[in-house]
């Protein structure tokens, strides 16, 4: 069941789609009509079996901003009253609230957000502005390198990524064809000082411990790395962590990881698809530590199938036995390209209620463990219309997380179904993308076409 939506002259569907969205994930049979008088947008509200359900008016004043605003705010009032609640976010509906509150909007107003949110999102905005001094957004790049292959496909993944098995004999040409574009890029960028890089997927760690070598050595080669603040690379799923693998990345220089959960009870691992076990979890972490890894991140996932808060409650338990220096609470986002999207009628989903003291609980737990909010992003599809917030020690911050969020700096995307992202103006004027196609077969073929592209950061096209 979903949502009729038909608003004529009133140009704001995506944003009325969103906010809908987040009120009814599921769906619902509410009708939304609008049209343009003079200088007046109207908007008529019904709901199903003639419950009643609300008009109003705002001004066309040409401030897209503001409209887009009037909009959500006085639709927003016409769901909460029917609904008998509100969202967390208020109207907010787009990803990077920070953003926003660098620019000093006033959330209570223009977007009906609760005080904690509001508390959140500033806190974490100062936390990010005092990581970024040690940035150069005009000097400085960022590199981002992806491996779009996995162990196995998770029931909640919308990435591209691609069994590891099938790839097996032609590993070799995608990483040949990932190292001359790492090659040519070096070159590209060589009037720029390269900051920080991140190795994600994909599963990094899918590859073998010699290949994971070569490509990482590669980006030594052609880089000087007398000015990187940080190199990450993604070990992420337990299953594909190996002492040889971490052994390579310690020697080329990798200086933060993931390791990530995404819960520590086994009925959810096996339901999602994760193909280890909450012993292997543990155990793989400590070998990281063994080894001198002292950054290493674990995400976590709230609202997956059949969690109640008491699960949750153990995953955040485990976690501080094993004390990350950076943890990351991902809400639930079911992306159409996801299987749980395809599939979510045969699971039980959590209450935006039950999420919400899920969220509550692991912002308490990280507190306690004393992991401060340092980024934050938000997913459209998002139920409950929750966030995404990372929480670190000071000093232990995962820099490329914010860069990506904030958009102040070049960053350039090498690898199948990666985004180069060029801010304009210092990200003032947008963003300027450059987009490598998804297919590894397509990449390698077109790999000339891929280099051809990143040239225009440099020719004035961008």
């Amino acid at each position: 069941m979903m949502w009729e939506i038909d608003l004529k002259e009133v140009p704001f569907e995506a944003d009325v789609r969103e906010l809908l969205m987040a009120f009814y994930p599921d769906g619902a049979d509410v009708r939304v009509h609008g049209h343009k008088e003079k200088d007046c947008y109207h908007v008529t509200v019904d709901f199903a079996n003639d419950e009643a359900g609300g008009t109003f008016s705002f001004p066309a004043s040409g401030d897209r901003f503001a409209e887009k605003c009037d909009i959500k705010r006085e639709l927003y009032k016409v769901l909460s009253q029917h609904e008998g609640r509100t969202l967390p976010w208020g109207t907010l509906t787009g990803i990077r609230p920070t953003k926003l509150a660098m620019q000093g909007i006033d959330f209570k107003k223009v977007f009906l957000t609760s005080d904690e949110k509001i508390k959140l999102c500033f806190d974490t905005a100062a936390r990010e502005q005092k990581v970024l001094e040690k940035t150069d957004f005009e000097n400085g790049w960022s590199l981002y390198v992806g491996i779009p292959f996995c162990p196995t496909r998770c029931l909640y993944c919308s990435f591209t990524a691609y069994p590891i098995a099938l790839w097996k004999n032609k590993k070799k040409n995608y990483i040949d064809a990932l190292c001359r574009e790492i090659e040519e890029v070096s070159k590209i960028m060589s009037g720029k000082k390269l900051q920080t890089i991140y190795m994600g997927g994909g599963t990094p760690t899918s590859l073998e411990a010699d290949e994971l070598r070569h490509i990482l050595m590669k980006i030594r080669e052609c880089n000087d790395m007398d000015g990187v603040l940080e190199f990450t690379v993604e070990a992420g799923r337990p299953d594909s962590i190996t002492e040889d693998k971490l052994k390579a990345l310690r020697e080329c220089g990798v200086s933060r990881i993931s390791v990530n959960p995404q819960t520590m009870n086994q009925k959810t691992l096996d339901l999602i698809g994760r193909r280890h076990t909450v012993g292997e979890v543990a155990e793989k972490f400590r070998l990281a530590r063994l080894l001198g890894f002292d950054n290493i991140n674990m995400d976590i996932i709230v609202g997956l199938p059949g969690e109640s808060i008491e699960d949750v409650e153990h995953t955040m338990d485990e976690l501080e036995n094993l004390g990350p220096d950076d943890i990351t609470v991902h809400s639930l986002a079911l992306k159409r390209a996801a299987r749980l999207s395809e599939e979510k009628d045969r699971y039980e989903s959590a209450s935006p209620d039950a999420v919400s003291r899920m969220i509550e609980l692991t912002k308490e737990r990280c507190e306690r463990m004393n992991l401060k909010p340092y980024y934050m992003y938000r997913q459209k599809n998002m139920a409950g219309n929750f966030e995404n917030v990372g929480y670190a020690h000071e000093g232990k911050e995962g820099i490329y997380n914010i860069l990506i969020m904030e958009e102040k700096q070049i960053i350039v995307g090498c690898g199948a179904g990666t985004t180069t992202k060029i801010p304009i103006d210092g990200g003032l004027g947008g963003v300027k993308r450059i987009e490598n196609v998804k297919d590894p077969q397509v990449y390698i073929e077109r790999i000339d076409e891929m280099i051809a592209r990143k040239r225009e950061i440099n020719n004035g096209t961008y």
